[in-house]
């Protein structure tokens, strides 16, 4: 089976952020030979991308670990606190996570801390949720024609269908150094934005040399060394998992709720909002590294209709929100005038006009989107 050829797999096996969902761009492939590792022979970025596009995948299992650092002022925490905790958890922390994979009907993660577990399996057209803390679990039943487990949370995972499907100029993309993860020799894609108005500095994917499978992907600041967020395996093992793995069975005491076939979910069973003919009023500006999302917000701070005020929200969580925008920025420009929120990734810009204008960009160029 091919890896890119099956979303499924992609999902399992490229790490992503959200802030990176918005990368779309391009690049120009580079012919640097890979780093000076004697075990491994030189390929160029060109062979590479190749090697990633025609490799298969029958079987893995393994631990992945995320980390984020993001570089958001104090009053970001207490975002995550109105948002929720799984919010919060993106955005900083380390987290572990382990993955069994046995094609695109069999799939299994599952997210480990110190107080608990949660489980999302797929195996046939039967998916469960568990979540040790609480000792509850959903269930449902895909359609007979479903290909994909669409609420299969991205681990090592869909930045790799966008890195490839990114080949035009406005990125480099370079062979990095040869090194190991998890244990194997891998070669190493980087990916650089030639617009310096991108908060990335750099992306970077290392393909196990033998497997061609990402085992690492890194997003590193302008400015920094350190990644800002790296989703990588610590531990892999490409055999093939038990059938055992992907099947769930209920622990004494559980609840057990019975989900509609129809339900789009998330990892922990939360319904996925859903887009429909009176959806958020959001565009785009831009291309590439540098697109920013521009969306207006409703009378519940949420994307929507047209004329609210950030800070207008209602309801239990509105004394929060104000707390949270009234500590960010002021700022002001022929644009008009807002709040502003910049991490060393991504800038968000809320105007007092009732907009929101993000992207992985100086807040420059957010000031520039807005005038629009």
């Amino acid at each position: 089976m091919s890896v890119l050829k099956n979303r499924a797999v992609l999902r399992w096996l490229v790490p992503v952020t959200a802030g990176v969902a918005v990368i779309g761009g391009g690049a120009a492939v580079g012919t640097f030979a890979a780093g000076a590792d004697p075990a491994l022979p030189p390929r160029t970025a060109a062979q590479l991308l190749e090697d990633l596009r025609t490799s298969r995948l029958e079987g893995l299992s393994g631990t992945v670990v995320q980390r984020a650092d993001l570089g958001l002022p104090p009053i970001a925490g207490l975002v995550g606190q109105a948002a929720g905790s799984e919010l919060a958890s993106l955005v900083s922390g380390t987290h572990t996570l382990r993955v069994w994979y046995a094609g695109p009907e069999r799939q299994r993660l599952a997210l480990v801390d110190t107080l608990g577990e949660r489980d999302l399996l797929r195996n046939g057209r039967d998916v469960w949720s568990w979540d040790s803390r609480a000792n509850t679990a959903s269930h449902r039943t895909l359609p007979a024609d479903a290909k994909d487990l669409e609420s299969a949370p991205a681990t090592p995972a869909d930045a790799a269908d966008r890195a490839l499907a990114a080949i035009d100029p406005s990125t480099a993309v370079t062979v990095g150094r040869s090194a190991t993860v998890a244990g194997r020799s891998v070669y190493e894609l980087v990916l650089t934005p030639r617009d310096r108005d991108s908060l990335v500095h750099q992306v970077r994917i290392a393909l196990d040399a033998k497997e061609h499978v990402p085992l690492r992907f890194e997003v590193l600041a302008d400015g920094k060394d350190e990644p800002a967020f790296e989703v990588a395996f610590t531990q892999v093992d490409f055999r093939t998992p038990d059938a055992d793995q992907f099947r769930f069975n209920p622990p004494p005491g559980v609840t057990v709720k019975e989900e509609p076939a129809g339900d789009a979910r998330g990892p922990a069973g939360k319904q996925r909002p859903q887009r429909g003919e009176d959806g958020p009023d959001v565009r785009t500006v831009g291309t590439g590294w540098t697109t920013v999302l521009v969306a207006k917000l409703d009378a519940q701070g949420a994307p929507g209709a047209p004329g609210a005020k950030p800070g207008e929200a209602a309801g239990p969580d509105a004394d929060m929100m104000a707390k949270v925008l009234g500590g960010l920025q002021r700022v002001s420009g022929d644009w008009g005038s807002g709040r502003l929120l910049t991490g060393r990734l991504f800038s968000v810009l809320l105007t007092d006009d009732g907009r929101v204008l993000a992207g992985l960009v100086r807040p420059e160029r957010l000031y520039q989107a807005a005038k629009g």
